[in-house]
């Protein structure tokens, strides 16, 4: 990449590559990946910034009634990143930190090259805490945490200055971790004008420089910070003086800081911008939808059948329009084959027993209490009645290591799938990863999703389902408000939020009714239109919800605008 010419630094806490590098942990880090991946393929001049992780997430193990323990990953940087002579340093608690960065070369189908840089602090120099806060995604405490987050932004900074980068078009902080980012940015712009600390006279340049999407609704996902912690790690007078800026409700509030220093604020689907809007009122927040890398998420089967008929998909991802015109039968060979090599795996893995001949139900994301995992469980007799013989579920997905609830959650649905023994199998499977996600978003029959309303705020794996034809049967959140044409591309569960107050019990009575009365009969009596459906799902969703289309809008909504 030519350093000389401006470039979007696009800043992550996690951003996942491939399977080997645990990197990430889910829908954020995967959806860096996949918009990494589509810089490369349109050509945009980007470069990521985020953390090795040298212990990842964790290593998810399930005993026999389904309880969760946790390990750190074993890996090895330097099987898959280029270590850098480059060196930055950040002050954390007085001490100066040092930081190396490893990079990752990006190739796009077009062959443009876009790099990703991770930042490390293991290093001899360093103390053995210091050392460790490139080690674990999302782990420790908030002392553990507020300090990896300065090394990610204040360090990613002063990483790419290391890295001969002097012409930044945009900054964009994909969540709110990186927010720090902006402190190193008003420094810098204070040294410009003369000055040794910057004012609020830095805050419009800043600004102009910054772009921030937030993710989420969820309280956990918006990190604060205790000012006597932040004075004891950054020990800055200005952010006690400006704590309009950094903080609200007398905490340093990580999302706050990140909307008051950037010139474009966006939520990640139409319907969150909403809600996005409504929780920070005083801030004007576009929407740009979500979407998920083509090339990386179509099943082996799939891809060399749109190689075949729509040459030319993987760079122009709207091509994928023309998948109506894909003879039935060959959407059916190419996806029994997807199923095939899926079920193969989850008969290794559980001794489950499943048959491609029946039809197969996926569920996979973090676990947690309001994705609502046990939605489909409700009613244990009538799931029985419903299925019997001819449904079968897999299940996959991790609960946060502090998440005793979602634990709890997991062991559950092993009972469950005990007290359906003999009518309808379930299988779960351990140490969901990138690898587990492709074969199951393209193996499965249907894919569903049971979120609270609004806490979805987008969701990417339906559309990693739809660019496989596989159809989702969904509650109306997040992106499936836009995707979804009854009986064309999938199924609701329920209606559209704020249309009643108590969903819960209805909507296990509509998750039953469509499974009971649509979708059964259609894919085991009409499996032609069953096919239709699937091809609706490529062609009208599979070509919108894509990286391509999403990086399009942030290009000319927010990064050259």
């Amino acid at each position: 990449m030519n350093k000389s010419r401006p470039v979007i630094a696009y800043f992550s806490m996690e951003i996942g590559l491939e399977p080997r590098m645990p990197t990430y942990s889910g829908g954020l880090g995967i959806l860096a990946g996949d918009t990494v991946k589509a810089a490369a393929d349109l050509k945009v001049p980007l470069v990521g910034v985020t953390l090795l992780h040298r212990k990842g997430y964790f290593y998810q193990r399930l005993d026999a009634q389904g309880w969760q323990t946790e390990e750190p990953v074993a890996w090895v940087p330097a099987d898959f990143l280029m270590e850098l002579p480059a060196r930055a340093v950040v002050q954390v608690e007085g001490r100066a930190v040092q930081i190396r960065a490893w990079v990752a070369e990006i190739t796009g189908s077009g062959g443009f090259l876009v790099l990703v840089y991770f930042l490390d602090t293991d290093l001899p120099e360093n103390s053995d805490w210091d050392r460790s806060l490139t080690g674990t995604l999302y782990g420790g405490d908030a002392h553990y945490r507020l300090c990896q987050e300065v090394v990610l932004g204040i360090g990613g900074v002063r990483m790419l200055r290391a890295l001969g980068y002097k012409r930044v078009a945009r900054y964009h902080m994909n969540e709110g971790h990186a927010a720090f980012l902006g402190i190193e940015l008003l420094d810098e712009a204070a040294r410009r004008a003369g000055r040794e600390t910057f004012t609020r006279e830095d805050v419009d340049e800043v600004k102009l420089q910054c772009v921030f999407t937030t993710h989420t609704p969820v309280p956990a996902g918006h990190d604060k910070f205790e000012m006597s912690l932040v004075d004891r790690v950054l020990d800055r007078r200005e952010v006690r003086d400006m704590q309009d800026l950094f903080c609200a409700e007398g905490m340093l509030n990580m999302t706050h800081l990140a909307l008051n220093l950037s010139h474009y604020v966006n939520g990640v689907a139409k319907s969150h911008g909403v809600v996005a809007r409504q929780m920070f009122a005083n801030y004007t927040i576009d929407a740009i939808t979500n979407g998920v890398h083509g090339g990386t998420w179509a099943a082996e089967s799939l891809a060399a059948l749109y190689d075949r008929t729509i040459p030319g998909w993987r760079l122009d991802n709207y091509s994928l329009r023309y998948a109506l015109s894909i003879p039935r039968e060959q959407i059916w060979e190419a996806h029994d084959e997807a199923k095939r090599q899926l079920l193969r795996m989850v008969n290794r893995e559980t001794n489950a027993g499943m048959d491609t001949d029946t039809f197969t139900l996926g569920f996979a994301r973090r676990v947690t209490a309001y994705k609502r995992p046990g939605l489909l469980f409700s009613d244990l007799e009538r799931l029985a009645r419903i299925g019997s013989g001819r449904l079968q579920i897999i299940f996959a997905g991790k609960a946060h290591p502090n998440d005793q609830e979602g634990k709890e959650t997991i062991h559950q649905i092993f009972q469950f799938a005990e007290q359906l023994r003999g009518r309808v199998t379930v299988a779960f499977l351990a140490h969901y990863d990138m690898d587990i996600a492709r074969m199951m978003v393209s193996g499965v029959d249907l894919w569903l999703n049971t979120p609270e309303p609004p806490m979805e705020a987008s969701g990417t794996s339906g559309m990693k389902a739809a660019l496989n034809g596989v159809p989702s049967l969904s509650v109306l959140d997040g992106w499936w408000i836009e995707g979804w044409i009854e009986g064309i591309t999938g199924w609701a569960i329920g209606s559209l939020p704020g249309v009643r107050k108590s969903r819960e019990p209805d909507d296990a009575a509509s998750l039953y009714a469509q499974l009971e009365q649509t979708i059964l009969p259609l894919y085991y009596d009409d499996r032609d239109r069953y096919v239709d459906v699937m091809r609706h799902c490529i062609a009208l969703n599979g070509s919108f919800f894509n990286t391509h289309r999403m990086l399009q809008q942030y290009v000319l909504k927010a990064y050259f605008e």
